[in-house]
């Protein structure tokens, strides 16, 4: 057990202890406390426990966080927001009519097993992401088919024109893998083994804590540290604790305690802590059972819509940390749209109530559920639950109750929930990326959804000429693509199928002696900018 840690947060530990909370001296994964032999490497905690690192088994932040400090994509989004060639030299050159793109690919880039990287290697990372991939929607259903022109040269057949198509590529489960590491594991996962081209080599891992040190042979800029640890501790005072102690360099959560984040801010003000923040592209929002009383109702979703104080919401929950949101789209990305959804009045959600039959001797029981493992959720039931109370108590009472997340989400597609917070970030930073997957419906009949996003989403919600809406957004370029973009927002905010709640901005904190952490525009922390105190720049000599 590590004493140092644990002595101030004993409980906590406790919960953590078979995990072993921090890295061992010497580097031995388990202990605490730095290798005196490695003076440059930094301790990076998080609550980002990753169960795979196959990028055609990994989905969540965390496991997304670490792929892209060992793969890199074809292309990148800066941390100015400007999409950049990586493994591309290029962007992608499209024919005549848009359905076939040709990418040429970087020379000199070898796996961290030495395999050179090729057309044939992007090729077969593609095709097996295809096949086993749980993401694989985000290519298959744009792509049909992949090719080698020749040794570096890669071609793509697509299913139709794709405007986003360079920032879908830029998405980190892309990144190509070593057809000669991989090659018995074209149809099954490889979940604790990673051999990509990126800046750091994974050297051990378990699903509390990996470790990465700097690959030599990696064709751009070296790392400005000698090496990483990544762990993971579930315990939100545990995590601010480590910090606070100096038993880790680096804080990379938003799921910490709402009074814990602001502790924290408080401390980065007086100049005790650094903090940086990323491009907010989170959303949360509401999804409403649309094919099931009472949001069957049109009235009543409109009602509910109406009935929601972001701003009074945001400040009490959150205190400030978390904006307003009236959009599906992070106002970052082209063509959202900020005023798509009504904004809080309670006269007009009274008269809407009173029309759909409640309000006079009759209250409206709406049972909202929220993730009992994500603090930020239950604070907004039981605050809207009060402001509800409140402000429409005489229509409306909310009832709130928590389920585990991956338990609601396996119920979600299921219509299960009447009324249910959720949240969501792009794969990539692009507004399809946010539409889709909420609106998508394959097979529709009237305004119910049978089969689609729309259905798994949990909404169920359809609307007659939607669909060739969405697919006119994903093949139109410039101010047309935006202007369908605010269309397809404004047509759902009129059925309010979901109601945005908040935007989410990924946060960092770091120590004094550590560099300013900095995000990428895909909202994922730089690991390999990282810089000790006295470290030279990044890419300079080691």
């Amino acid at each position: 057990m590590p004493q140092r840690l644990c002595s101030g947060l004993l409980q906590a530990c406790l919960a953590v202890a078979m995990a072993g909370c921090l890295p061992q001296q010497g580097g031995a994964p388990g202990a605490t406390g730095r290798p005196e032999d490695t003076p440059d490497r930094l301790v990076v905690a998080s609550r980002n426990r990753v169960d795979t690192v196959d990028p055609a088994g990994a989905f969540t932040f965390g496991a997304m966080q670490l792929l892209s400090a060992l793969g890199d994509p074809l292309y990148a989004v800066s941390d100015t927001g400007e999409l950049e060639p990586r493994l591309a030299l290029a962007p992608p050159q499209l024919s005549a009519d848009g359905r076939t793109a040709t990418i040429p690919l970087r020379r000199g880039v070898r796996f961290h097993d030495g395999t050179p990287f090729d057309a044939a290697a992007m090729v077969f990372s593609l095709e097996r992401f295809l096949a086993i991939g749980k993401l694989s929607y985000l290519l298959g259903d744009r792509v049909s088919d992949v090719r080698a022109v020749d040794s570096h040269t890669l071609e793509l057949e697509l299913r139709q024109p794709f405007a986003p198509l360079a920032e879908l590529l830029s998405a980190v489960a892309l990144t190509p893998l070593s057809p000669t590491a991989y090659r018995q594991h074209g149809d099954s996962l490889l979940n604790d083994r990673f051999v990509g081209t990126g800046p750091y080599r994974l050297t051990f891992f378990s699903k509390q804590q990996q470790r990465l040190e700097p690959f030599e042979g990696y064709w751009g800029e070296q790392p400005a540290n000698d090496g990483l640890d990544l762990v993971s501790l579930s315990n939100s005072t545990a995590l601010f604790g480590a910090l606070i102690s100096g038993e880790v360099d680096v804080l990379l959560s938003t799921s910490l305690e709402i009074d814990q984040q602001a502790a924290l801010r408080s401390r980065a003000r007086r100049g005790e802590l650094q903090e940086s923040r990323g491009p907010a592209l989170e959303i949360s929002y509401l999804t409403l059972l649309s094919d099931q009383p009472p949001f069957d109702d049109p009235r009543l979703r409109q009602a509910l819509a109406l009935s929601l104080d972001r701003a009074t919401i945001s400040e009490r929950v959150t205190l400030g940390l978390r904006a307003p949101l009236r959009e599906l789209v992070p106002p970052s990305l082209p063509g959202s749209d900020p005023t798509a959804w009504v904004s809080y009045d309670p006269e007009r959600a009274r008269e809407l109530y009173r029309q759909a039959g409640y309000c006079q001797g009759k209250q409206l029981p709406l049972p909202l559920t929220f993730r009992s493992n994500i603090p930020s959720d239950r604070l907004f039931a039981l605050t809207w639950q009060a402001q509800l109370q409140q402000d429409l108590g005489d229509c409306v009472r909310l009832e709130v109750s928590g389920m585990e997340s991956t338990t609601a989400y396996r119920q979600l597609g299921e219509g299960a929930f009447t009324l249910i917070l959720l949240d969501w970030m792009g794969d990539f930073p692009d507004a399809d990326n946010y539409l889709i997957p909420l609106l998508a419906c394959s097979q529709e009949e009237g305004e119910r959804c049978l089969e689609g996003a729309s259905a798994a989403s949990g909404s169920f919600w359809a609307q007659p000429g939607l669909q060739p809406l969405l697919r006119r957004s994903e093949s139109s370029q410039g101010e047309e693509r935006h202007a369908v973009l605010q269309r397809i927002q404004r047509i759902t905010a009129a059925a309010n199928p979901y109601v945005p709640l908040w935007l989410v901005s990924p946060k960092a904190w770091a120590q004094p002696g550590v560099s300013q952490p900095r995000f990428d525009g895909s909202g994922r922390l730089l690991l390999q900018a990282l810089a000790p105190a006295g470290a030279g720049p990044v890419g300079a000599a080691r």
